[in-house]
Formats: structure tokens, sequence, C-alpha cells
């Protein structure tokens, strides 16, 4: 999902919605805006692989992965892992994103943005960041976000009750500032400086992150309604030893 041959399906069926399709009177060649999921981190506060704690019956990058592959205006997407990468790849469905290995994830978050924005530049327009610990993010907002790229702001950013927080779309004249970000610098770093336009995304979803055990307990309850049964609340167990 979220690739050309979804894109080429839409714009055959005529849906003005596709990734990227500009409107049916616009002279300007199709817009190519990238998703990047970023979900290299180790977890220590969690305990144990984050990204594959159960929530609502999916690992909980699977949440991101979803609501990324399901947006309209994204394109091709990437998943920059890093820490348990391998157990990751084997356990989650990427719902069509593209793996990219961070092999200086201990770094911080600026190295998996850099991994991700090498992977995704040349193709790119402007670039969508979420973040694979924020399951609530709605893939509405994300597509809310790329909407409202007004060729003026060198970013857009989801607001909620007027906070700025995630999904942060990047334009391509930011992509040079990622590759000089160290550490754990991300968004409040990048966009210092330019012109950031605000999105109202109250009631798309939420973006807040799970680092804890109890905070993933929290989320879970936001996420079950009467006609919606979370499944058994989880942290990953270990991998088992081969049997001889």
């Amino acid at each position: 999902m979220g690739g050309p041959d979804r894109r080429a399906a839409a714009l055959a069926a005529g849906d003005a919605t596709a990734p990227g399709a500009p409107a049916p009177d616009d002279p300007r060649p199709p817009a190519r805006v990238g998703g990047l999921v970023l979900a290299a981190g180790g977890g220590r506060r969690f305990g144990s692989p984050k990204q594959l704690a159960l929530l609502d019956g999916r690992p909980l990058l699977e949440h991101a992965l979803l609501a990324m592959a399901t947006a309209k205006r994204v394109g091709h997407t990437v998943v920059v892992l890093g820490c348990h990468a391998d157990e990751i790849l084997a356990r989650v469905e990427l719902h069509g994103a593209e793996p990219v290995i961070c092999a200086g994830w201990e770094e911080g978050q600026a190295a998996s943005l850099r991994a991700g924005l090498q992977a995704l530049a040349a193709a790119s327009d402007a670039i969508v960041v979420t973040l694979g610990d924020q399951p609530a993010i709605d893939a509405r907002a994300i597509d809310r976000v790329v909407n409202a790229r007004d060729g003026v702001s060198a970013a857009v950013r989801a607001a909620y009750g007027g906070r700025p927080g995630h999904p942060v779309l990047i334009e391509h004249e930011l992509f040079e500032r990622v590759a000089g970000l160290e550490g754990d610098e991300g968004a409040r770093r990048l966009l210092s400086g330019v012109a950031v336009a605000l999105v109202d995304c109250d009631g798309l979803g939420d973006d807040g992150d799970v680092d804890t055990v109890e905070q993933l307990r929290v989320t879970a309850g936001g996420l079950s309604s009467p006609s919606r049964s979370a499944a058994p609340l989880r942290a990953p167990s270990a991998p088992r030893s081969p049997q001889p």
C-alpha cells in the first residue's frame, strides 16, 4: 500500500485524492510526498522492544505504519529501524513500507532522520514524518498536513489543542538541514527559524507517544470502545531458545 500501484489504480479510476494527484485543471506535475516512520530506538524506558508490544491486537509499530499506508496523499514510505531490527522485520507487517536500517541508531533521532531522508530525498518533493511509538496518529491527520502545503512555508505541522506535534511535513528546502542534525535533535531544531504552518488536527487521533508499559495501558484504554475490544495487553516475550 502507498506505492506506485495504489497511485496508478487511483488515478485510473479518476480519484483526485490519489497520492500527489493534482486538481483536474492544475497544469503542475503531481507532487511527490514521501512518508517516513522513525522506529529505530531501543525503548530503554519500556524495558523491552516496544515496537513489538501488542496494542489492540497489533504490534505497536504497526499502528503507525498502517496510518501512513492508508493516507491518500502519501506515496513511497520508509520505516527506519535500528535496535531489534531483525526481530521487528520478522514480526511486524510493514504495509508496503521500505525498511531502512540505521546502523548509528544509538546516536539518537537525528541519525534516523538522516537515514530516512537519504532513502527518500531523490524521489520526494516533501516528506511527512511520524514516530513509530505514536499509535493514535490518524491517516486523516497525515492527509490534512499534506494538503496544507502552501508553497511558502518550509514545513507543515499538525496541532492538537494548539500544541504543535506530529505529523510533520518538511519541504525539499529543508533536506540539507537534516544532514546537520546531531544526537536527539529532531523537529524542534530542524524547524527553528523557518516558516512553519500549523494545521488543526483536533478530532483526528492524537500524537501521544508510548515510552512505558503504563503509557501503553493508558493508550489501550483510549483505543477501546463498546464496539471495539482490545486484545490482551502485554509486552513482547523474549525469543524462545531453539529446541535440541
